[in-house]
């Protein structure tokens, strides 16, 4: 499949969107660079990802998110030699870590689509807290805490491994707010064909 496609439809430059409220229920297209895009979880053979050492250290951290937060469910995810794309939910309406069987592609649940299809993303978010502020515990129900942590958890686990020693992230991560069922659905797509089009990514040393 010719790269055109995507060329340039994902590429995610800004932070945060200004006072939107990452803790609102949805999908979230997130996208975790490397420092210096240093290739370290792995490479590209025939189109397709062969994860070095602390490229399954990446996956498995990643896979581990819903252990850590209950009211997160996971969707389609790559790892890629410099970074990771992937589809982070947020269902704060979710009391208890349930089964798994559905937190990747095939099994993301009906109603949590239908929320992010007919749900207003244009309308201003204030920031959440209200009169308790920061001692509101779901203030820190976000996206910014879960990357944090995830993050942080691999930068521990691979820093153990004294060869690589020094690895880091950006400071910064990517993330695309997932406006209805058509936009998840392509963002799905461009996920899954990255290795495919690793030749034209813009996080390919290569290519710069």
């Amino acid at each position: 499949m010719s790269g055109k496609k995507f060329r340039g439809k994902y590429r995610i430059n800004s932070a945060r969107l200004k006072n939107y409220d990452y803790s609102r229920n949805g999908a979230y297209f997130v996208t975790i660079v490397t420092e210096n895009h240093e290739n370290y979880f792995g490479e590209i053979i025939d189109k397709k990802m062969k994860l070095s050492e602390i490229g399954k250290i990446a996956e498995k951290y990643w896979d581990e998110i819903p252990q850590h937060f209950p009211f997160v469910k996971l969707d389609a995810f790559v790892v890629m030699p410099n970074h990771v794309h992937g589809i982070i939910w947020i269902d704060n309406d979710k009391k208890t870590n349930e089964n798994n069987d559905d937190e990747r592609i095939d099994g993301t649940r009906r109603d949590a689509i239908n929320r992010v299809s007919t749900t207003n993303l244009n309308e201003k978010q204030k920031i959440p807290g209200g009169i308790t502020g920061n001692n509101n515990p779901m203030f820190h129900k976000n996206l910014s805490r879960i990357i944090r942590w995830y993050k942080g958890r691999c930068t521990f686990e691979i820093n153990k491994l004294k060869k690589y020693y020094g690895f880091a992230w950006q400071s910064r991560f990517h993330d695309h707010i997932i406006r209805d069922e058509t936009a998840l659905n392509k963002i799905r797509e461009y996920i899954l064909l990255n290795p495919e089009l690793w030749g034209r990514d813009r996080n390919n040393n290569a290519n710069w």
